[in-house]
């Protein structure tokens, strides 16, 4: 393992993670979800876990990520 690039995904995680649990618009919300999966799927890969960085690649970034804008459609953009 590499520190500075664990520490770095790990920053990112955290900045990532608490602008998601933030955001108003739903939208915004649901990118930064997404990206939030994809640096996940990062820290996997770093860890050696091929198979799960992949899993998480696909499902968390790629099928999540998709539902959530298709309920998107049926429900408000905005929170109150």
């Amino acid at each position: 393992m590499i520190v500075p690039i664990d520490l770095l995904l790990l920053l990112f995680l955290l900045i990532v993670g608490t602008a998601a649990l933030m955001m108003k618009d739903l939208l915004a919300a649901i990118v930064l979800t997404g990206a939030y999966s994809f640096i996940m799927a990062n820290v996997w890969l770093q860890l050696g876990a091929c198979d799960v960085a992949f899993t998480e690649a696909a499902v968390g970034a790629g099928a999540s990520t998709a539902l959530m804008m298709a309920c998107l459609s049926r429900v408000p953009r905005w929170e109150k």
